[in-house]
């Protein structure tokens, strides 16, 4: 069901950037611009058993490419497509229990493609807004584990059995969108936009036989973008 929603997604999506790349009832643009981006991630996983956890911090930064295909109106339609580094996973911890801790790291390499609308001038200050799909590949996690754990093996409100465990799947695919403002000038465009990811993967196996019914990412991010025109 979760890849329905995933699939589903994705065809509108790309249904809607080509009608927009198709599309005479707007301006034309032909406006290509590639750039970097980098920011910070606020990350939780929701688990199903619960686990209780505070957020934890993580690094993202890619390239970014973004195409614009008309204004229509008072707004300006196009595309964008990025490839990032991005550090997911989550921090446990206990109330009552304040001398243990858990943490686990997962970095990934991720693909949103995302539909830009836009709202401004075309030179000056724009407020947009971002959806779409993103895939990701884990490449790699860690984990650190602090105090004496094997004391709280009779507490029933406390889980461990993610603690160690293997991630039984590095592929994942979800829904991302956000909001944020671009200044458009000579020397380029400055962005700065808040972004939220809900995966719709699980990375633990999530069958009846398995501990846990539900672990997919939830992630807070707060981005910084350059972009330079190619083309106008």
């Amino acid at each position: 069901m979760k890849l329905k929603v995933f699939i589903t997604a994705t065809l509108l999506l790309t249904c809607i950037c080509t009608l927009h790349l198709h599309a005479q009832v707007g301006e034309q643009r032909h406006n290509f611009a590639l750039g970097i981006n980098g920011g910070i991630n606020l990350n939780s996983v929701s688990f199903a058993p619960k686990v209780q956890q505070k957020n934890l911090m993580g690094i993202t930064g890619g390239i970014t490419a973004r195409y614009i295909s008309e204004r229509y109106f008072k707004m300006i339609c196009g595309a964008q497509l990025e490839v990032n580094f991005s550090q997911h996973g989550w921090s446990e911890y206990y109330k009552d229990y304040p001398q243990v801790g858990y943490t686990r790291t997962m970095n990934y390499v991720e693909i949103p493609f995302l539909a830009h609308l836009a709202f401004g001038k075309e030179r000056g200050l724009q407020f947009f807004i971002h959806a779409g799909p993103q895939i990701g590949l884990l490449l790699g996690d860690s984990q650190t584990i602090d105090g004496d754990w094997d004391a709280l093996a009779n507490s029933t409100n406390v889980v461990t059995e993610q603690h160690g465990k293997p991630i039984d799947n590095t592929f994942d695919y979800g829904i991302a969108g956000g909001a944020g403002v671009e200044l458009r000038t000579k020397a380029g465009n400055f962005i700065v936009e808040g972004r939220y990811y809900y995966a719709l993967s699980d990375f633990y196996g999530s069958t009846k036989k398995d501990f846990f019914s539900r672990s997919a990412h939830g992630v807070i991010t707060a981005k910084v973008t350059y972009l330079f025109d190619i083309t106008h």
